[in-house]
C-alpha cells in the first residue's frame, strides 16, 4: 500500500509547488506591471536624444525655418560651460549636414564668427560620416570611403580657421576634431599633439574623453589594451563628478560584451567600476549634458549584475530617451532598451515578493 501512496504524496508536493510558483509568477508579472506603470512603451521612445533638452529642440525648430540667429544666442550664452557648447555645436552641426542654406546665412552675416566657424568644420565632419555610412569597412565602397576621406581633408582646413578665430580658452575646435583623426587614421603621435590642446583647455573633458577613446579602441587606431589604459587613467586622474570613471566601463563594453557570458558583468572588477561609476554620476552637476548618457549604460550594467532596484532608478532618470549606448548599436533601440528595461522590472517586482 505504502508503495502506491509514495508516488501520489509526491506527485501532489510537486504540483503544490507548481501551482505555488504559478501564483508567484502571476503576482510578480501584476507587481511589475505596477511598478512599470509610468514608465513609456517603446513607440514613445525619443530615439533623437538621450534626454530632453529643450533649448536644442527650440533652436532645432528654428533652424528648420532657416532662422540661424537663437542657435547663435544659444552658443553665446554658453560661456565657458566647455561640455555644454561641444555638445550643443554637436547638435547644430548635424542639422548643418542635412541642410546648410541657414548657415551659410550666417556666416554672410558674420563673416568671422567663431560660433558659425566651428559649427561650419563640425559639419563637414557628420557630413563625411554620412557619405561613409555606418557599416563595417568590408560592406563600405570604395566611392564611400573616397568621399568620406576628401570630406574630412576639406574638414581639416575648416577647423584651421576656426581654431584661428576661438578664443584661446575654448577647447571645442580640439574636441571636435577628434573623428576626423580617427577617421583619417591619424598616427598616434598626430593624436597625442591634438590631445595636449585639448587636455591644456580642458582636462576633464567628456566629450572629448569619449572620442579619444574611440579612437583608441581596436576598432578604430588602437588596441583593446591601448582603450583600456587610456580608461583607466582618466578613471584615476578626474575629480568625482566629471564622470570619467565610467570609461573604464565604457571600455570593457565596447571590447567584451558581445563574447563575454553575462555573469562577467558580476565579477568583482565589474562591480567595483560599476560603483566607482554610480558615485560619479550622483556627484555630478545636475544639468551636466553627459549625465544621462552614463546612465544609460549603467542602467544596462545593473540589469545584467541582477541589481534590478538600483538598474531600475537609472532607467527612471532617462526613460523616455533612448539615443545612447548601449541602446543606438541595435537596429531597433527603443526595443532593446524596453527589453532590458523589463527584465530589471522583473527583477525588483521578484524580490519585492520575496522580501
Amino acid at each position: 500500500m505504502s508503495g502506491k501512496i509514495l508516488p501520489f504524496v509526491i506527485v501532489t508536493v510537486m504540483l503544490c509547488f507548481w501551482l505555488r510558483s504559478k501564483r508567484l509568477a502571476k503576482r510578480a508579472e501584476r507587481l511589475a506591471a505596477e511598478i512599470g506603470a509610468d514608465l513609456l512603451p517603446p513607440e514613445r521612445q525619443n530615439t533623437d536624444r538621450a534626454y530632453p533638452d529643450p533649448e536644442a529642440e527650440a533652436v532645432l525648430a528654428a533652424l528648420s525655418q532657416g532662422d540661424w540667429q537663437p542657435a547663435a544666442q544659444a552658443l553665446t550664452a554658453t560661456g565657458t560651460d566647455w561640455e555644454r557648447r561641444s555638445y550643443l555645436v554637436g547638435v547644430i552641426a548635424r542639422r548643418a549636414a542635412d541642410d546648410d542654406t541657414w548657415l551659410r546665412a550666417w556666416q554672410a552675416a558674420r563673416p568671422d564668427d567663431p560660433d558659425a566657424a566651428v559649427v561650419h568644420a563640425d559639419a563637414k565632419v557628420s557630413l563625411a560620416w554620412q557619405i561613409r555610412g555606418g557599416a563595417w569597412a568590408k560592406d563600405t565602397s570604395a566611392e564611400q570611403f573616397a568621399g568620406f576621406h576628401r570630406v574630412l581633408k576639406e574638414a581639416r582646413e575648416d577647423f584651421d580657421r576656426a581654431t584661428s578665430l576661438a578664443h584661446p580658452d575654448d577647447p571645442t575646435p580640439y574636441v571636435l576634431q577628434i573623428p576626423l583623426y580617427m577617421g583619417l587614421s591619424a598616427p598616434h603621435e598626430a593624436l597625442h599633439q591634438l590631445w595636449a590642446e585639448v587636455t591644456a583647455r580642458a582636462p576633464y573633458h567628456y566629450q572629448a574623453h569619449w572620442r579619444a577613446l574611440q579612437y583608441w579602441s581596436a576598432k578604430w587606431c588602437g588596441s583593446a589594451d591601448l582603450a583600456r589604459n587610456f580608461a583607466a587613467q582618466a578613471a584615476a586622474t578626474a575629480p568625482r563628478g566629471s564622470l570619467l570613471t565610467m570609461f573604464p566601463l565604457v571600455s570593457w563594453y565596447a571590447h567584451n560584451d558581445d563574447e563575454a557570458p553575462d555573469e562577467a558583468y558580476g565579477w568583482p572588477e565589474m562591480m567595483a567600476l560599476t560603483e566607482a561609476a554610480l558615485a560619479d554620476v550622483a556627484a555630478a552637476r545636475p544639468d551636466h549634458p553627459r549625465a544621462a548618457e552614463v546612465r544609460h549604460l549603467l542602467a544596462y550594467c545593473l540589469t545584467k549584475q541582477g541589481r534590478h532596484e538600483a538598474a531600475l532608478e537609472q532607467f527612471r532618470l532617462v526613460d523616455g530617451y533612448v539615443e545612447a549606448v548601449p541602446w543606438r548599436y541595435y537596429d531597433n533601440p527603443a526595443e532593446a532598451y524596453c527589453r532590458v528595461r523589463d527584465v530589471a522590472l522583473k527583477g525588483a517586482a521578484a524580490s519585492r515578493l520575496a522580501g
